[in-house]
């Protein structure tokens, strides 16, 4: 039996981070599973205790926070981890990519045409505390940010989701008419244009959208290209950025206005070199 409050070995951390990310893709395909006999299971193996398996479960989560994943429901993210639980969930990431890759990247199949409009939420609040080095180093390695701009299939089914959000909202404002002209730009024309979807508010104003997605939480980092951060400067009164997340479950939406730098913390992230 290990000494209570002792540092889990490398082979507790295994079993235990092995057995989080099975009933996180149990729970993203809707399949049910009982927390409680899981949990027993690990007390048999490690001879830890409940509370000590449901804290490390929660700190499983604080780090699948950090690297723009879902977690399981039920275990609020707790950070004070050990730098041998990060060093486990990278290795269990490294030999199986896929579930941070494209968690259920496809949201809930029930016709967009027919989705009555999201609900906007407040955008979080940009937060200043520090990261500890060996989460810097894994998030560095696991870039949310770059897996979400690389998923053209996720970036696809956010942009529609915010198009038939546009032409709901406005016939249920009464404004069929300027329903009917919302177009999806990025779509019909291609990229290029600094927004994807070009609509309006129900004074017939114009909303210049662009759309981020993201399977992670609303704090996930996203890339904002230089044309875009341009066009946010040029056009502030119509410039909106919508951001969706927690795609693999259920969407939920916050969006943010021009100035940008006033509502996230803008990092350059690549150079251009020319001759």
């Amino acid at each position: 039996m290990p000494e209570a409050g002792s540092d889990w070995t490398a082979g507790e951390v295994d079993l235990i981070v092995a057995d989080y990310f099975d009933m996180l893709a149990l729970e993203l395909r809707g399949e049910t599973f009982v927390k409680a006999r899981r949990n027993a299971a690990l007390q048999d193996l490690t001879g830890r205790s409940r509370g000590s398996i449901e804290f490390k479960h929660q700190n499983i989560s604080a780090v699948l926070l950090r690297l723009g994943m879902p977690w399981i429901a039920g275990y609020k993210p707790m950070a004070n981890f050990q730098g041998a639980l990060i060093t486990g969930i990278e290795r269990w990431l490294t030999a199986h990519p896929a579930l941070f890759a494209n968690p259920r990247a496809e949201a809930p199949a029930t016709g967009f045409a027919e989705a009555t409009p999201l609900f906007f939420e407040a955008p979080p609040v940009p937060s200043f505390e520090p990261v500890p080095p060996p989460l810097q180093r894994i998030v560095r390695k696991f870039d949310p940010a770059l897996r979400d701009a690389r998923n053209r299939a996720l970036g696809r089914r956010g942009e529609e989701r915010i198009f038939h959000h546009e032409q709901a909202a406005l016939r249920d404002a009464g404004r069929a008419d300027l329903a009917r002209k919302v177009r999806w730009v990025s779509e019909e024309d291609g990229d290029g244009a600094g927004y994807d979807i070009r609509s309006f508010d129900p004074a017939g104003r114009e909303r210049l959208i662009e759309v981020k997605t993201t399977v992670g939480t609303g704090t996930t980092p996203f890339f904002l290209s230089e044309n875009e951060r341009g066009f946010a400067e040029e056009r502030p009164d119509a410039f909106r950025l919508a951001r969706l997340y927690d795609f693999a479950r259920t969407p939920r939406a916050f969006e943010l206005a021009p100035p940008l730098d006033r509502c996230v913390m803008l990092r350059p992230a690549s150079w251009r070199a020319a001759f």
